[in-house]
């Protein structure tokens, strides 16, 4: 995401059966972005929604802190993936309580949707950050 400065390398995370269970996702702590490989695969004809998520920190610099500073509806999302560059658009930029995030609408299904998920920096032990864009036309 360029205007926000966002350029992290993407890995893979499948979610353990707790975090299922517990309708929970704690990524690794790192600096990284993490794709859920349980939904949708980045780019045109995914027939689901695609979650990337990464932590954000109070106490120090990270890429995803700027999803609560910088991301603006209209940005840019640039995917580097396997199968070639895929283009989005956001859409929507919400935050979310912890503890109703796994209610929320935004795991409803939505075919080539992208979600960013990350801790909200002004709160980030209480709500998450949730950016939402849609392949660019």
């Amino acid at each position: 995401m360029d205007s926000a400065g966002i350029d992290v390398t993407v890995l893979p995370l499948t979610p353990s059966a707790a975090d299922e269970a517990s309708q929970s996702l704690v990524p690794p702590f790192t600096l990284d972005g993490y794709w859920l490989t349980t939904f949708g695969m980045p780019g045109r004809g995914s027939t689901d929604t695609t979650y990337i998520t990464g932590h954000s920190w109070e106490d120090r610099e990270a890429p995803f802190n700027r999803l609560s500073t910088d991301a603006e509806v209209g940005d840019d999302v640039v995917l580097h993936t396997s199968s070639g560059v895929q283009h989005y658009v956001v859409d929507s930029i919400t935050t979310h309580d912890k503890d109703t995030l796994k209610d929320s609408d935004i795991w409803d299904i939505a075919p080539n949707r992208l979600v960013l998920i990350s801790c909200y920096t002004e709160d980030p032990w209480g709500k998450n950050v949730v950016v939402t864009a849609n392949p660019k036309t």
